[in-house]
């Protein structure tokens, strides 16, 4: 939806308008803005600034607007407050687009702000001059197209509360975009004008804003459900006693999953990025036990979105079990009637769902699990060389900060390692569309956002693929960040998919490793160096250890080499092993 605002006055000129952008903004809980230069939003890079001398507001400037647009993110993600983006026009808007897709489906309160011409000169040929209002279509919650000479608080203000889900929170939060024209001049000049007073006085300190609510905590209702559920005798539930119920934590599923899954004596069943991946009830293997315990399953219940594995999508597709979708406030992953599962709000109706497990049901996952582990590491212990397992399982166990993970195999390999012992404080990853791009810039975000030291750990391609997020100019804050790259030469994914498959390959041949291998040979060490970043490299696992044990300062990255080659006889060796133990 495009809104534009009313009433114009002829007497508010650029400096006046974007200083009354910035106090709206600072005032609806914005406490970092990165931008992107550029002269047409120079009348906001202005305001901007004399906002951050006075401590009002934190700058961070970036000349890629894509990397900028993945920073906020980050920044967005980890401070759990809207965060804004302030470009120029032309292509510099269109930069956002994946930023914008991914905070749309991940429902992360990115506010857009980008300038534009006036609307005397859209339509003729001036120069970066395109239609930038609705650029974003449906990926954000509303935009409002604000015209020179405007003021835009009200817009403003009502972007920011869009972002946050409105007045009644009946929608999901996500992103916004706020389309400014500037009239020249573009630069502040030293005469005060008549809104010269009102635009000082407009830049007040805000009142505090509480962070944006992640939907993992519990109300006093839902502790006083949890209680009796954990108190209450086995329930009847037909013919028997308990329920063959396993608990699904999905991509940001908070620590709720792991409490009702602890309460009710469930198998929890939790990818890393769900943050509920602790406790006695977290099956590590979960993924590869499907095949042997997952014909048993009756009943699922489902919080935050699976987004990883192929078999708990089978899982949740199959006809013979019931399945239940915890949704207490509205998301933005699908469209309403468009998925099978039963859906409730409530917890106390989810506990009644779900029931207690049958006797013995939570033991024969945790005893199938333990076998699964001893498994998988006996064969691990075997393997000469370094692989994307023996990484993720360190990376996971020696991080105490943030933990950000790259899609692709990273994240699937910590599914399968990561124990439920210990936990990192916070794990990220960008699933809203699960791409691959901007994930040393979400990263930066996320290590920027509170000051926390931040791992991310990704795969080559993926760190290829933003290594302009790398580049953060002189005399920008600095994230305490370890950029661990896992690098195999190329895309190792499509190794284990049906690409890889030798039907595929006997048929392609080289044109597979071509397409989707993408292999190269680029000196990660070099990159680092180039923008300024330390660097090392881990041979073998205790080298790899003695890196991970040492404190987050600065920006650093460590590069593993690995090999693609024998990545899917691998894998498919672990599968035969687990099968063989749990059977």
């Amino acid at each position: 939806m495009t809104e534009s605002a009313t009433d114009p006055d002829p007497a508010l000129d650029s400096a006046a308008s974007a200083a009354r952008a910035v106090a709206a903004l600072i005032a609806g809980g914005v406490t970092d803005v990165v931008v992107a230069p550029g002269s047409r939003s120079a009348p906001l890079a202005y305001a901007l600034a004399d906002a951050e001398a006075a401590g009002r507001v934190r700058l961070h400037v970036r000349i890629d607007e894509r990397s900028g647009g993945f920073t906020a993110l980050g920044l967005a993600l980890g401070a759990g407050r809207p965060v804004a983006i302030v470009t120029t026009s032309g292509t510099a808007v269109g930069e956002l687009l994946p930023a914008v897709m991914e905070a749309n489906h991940a429902a992360v309160p990115l506010v857009v702000v980008s300038a534009d011409r006036p609307a005397e000169l859209r339509g003729t040929g001036a120069n970066q001059t395109t239609v930038q209002p609705q650029l974003f279509g449906v990926h954000v919650r509303t935009d409002f197209d604000v015209a020179a000479g405007d003021d835009p608080t009200g817009p403003v203000t009502a972007a920011l509360r869009a972002a946050l889900g409105g007045d009644a929170g009946h929608t999901p939060r996500g992103p916004v975009h706020l389309n400014l024209a500037f009239r020249d001049p573009l630069v502040p000049t030293g005469d005060r004008s008549p809104n010269h007073d009102d635009a000082q006085e407009a830049v007040a300190p805000p009142a505090a804003v509480e962070p944006v609510p992640v939907p993992s905590g519990t109300t006093r209702s839902d502790r006083a459900a949890l209680s009796a559920a954990g108190q209450a005798p086995s329930p009847r539930t037909g013919p028997r006693h308990g329920s063959r119920t396993v608990v699904v934590a999905g991509h940001g599923a908070g620590d709720i999953a792991a409490v009702v899954a602890a309460q009710l004596e469930l198998p929890l069943l939790a990818e890393p990025s769900s943050n509920a991946r602790v406790g006695k009830n977290a099956i590590t293997a979960y993924r590869l036990l499907l095949d042997e315990l997952g014909p048993r399953i009756t009943r699922v219940i489902v919080f935050g979105r699976p987004t990883l594995s192929r078999p708990v999508t089978a899982l949740l597709a199959r006809s013979d079990v019931e399945h239940a979708l915890y949704l207490p406030e509205p998301v933005a992953w699908f469209e309403e009637g468009r998925r099978p599962e039963r859906i409730i709000v409530d917890l106390p109706e989810l506990l009644a769902f779900a029931s207690r497990g049958e006797e013995g049901w939570l033991r024969t996952w945790q005893e199938a699990g333990a076998r699964a582990d001893a498994a998988i590491h006996a064969l691990l212990d075997d393997e000469v060389e370094l692989t994307g397992l023996h990484v993720a399982e360190a990376v996971w166990a020696g991080t105490e900060g943030n933990l950000v993970l790259g899609s692709s195999n990273p994240i699937r390999d910590v599914d399968l390692m990561a124990s439920a012992d210990r936990h990192p404080l916070e794990v990220f990853a960008n699933r809203g569309l699960a791409g691959i791009d901007g994930t040393i810039s979400t990263a930066t975000g996320v290590a920027l956002a509170n000051g926390v030291p931040t791992r991310v750990l990704l795969g080559d391609l993926t760190f290829l693929h933003d290594v302009g997020g790398l580049l953060i100019g002189n005399g920008e804050v600095q994230p305490d960040l370890q950029i661990v790259v896992l690098n195999d030469g190329g895309g190792a994914i499509f190794g284990l998919l049906e690409h890889g498959a030798e039907t595929t390959t006997d048929r392609y041949g080289s044109a597979v490793e071509r397409l989707f291998g993408t292999p190269h040979a680029v000196d990660v060490a070099a990159l680092a160096a180039a923008y300024g970043l330390g660097y090392e490299r881990a041979r073998t696992l205790e080298e790899l250890g003695s890196a991970l044990v040492r404190p987050v300062v600065g920006r650093s990255v460590l590069e593993v080499q690995t090999r693609r080659s024998g990545l899917r006889e691998l894998h498919a060796r672990i599968r035969r092993a687990v099968s063989a133990a749990v059977g």
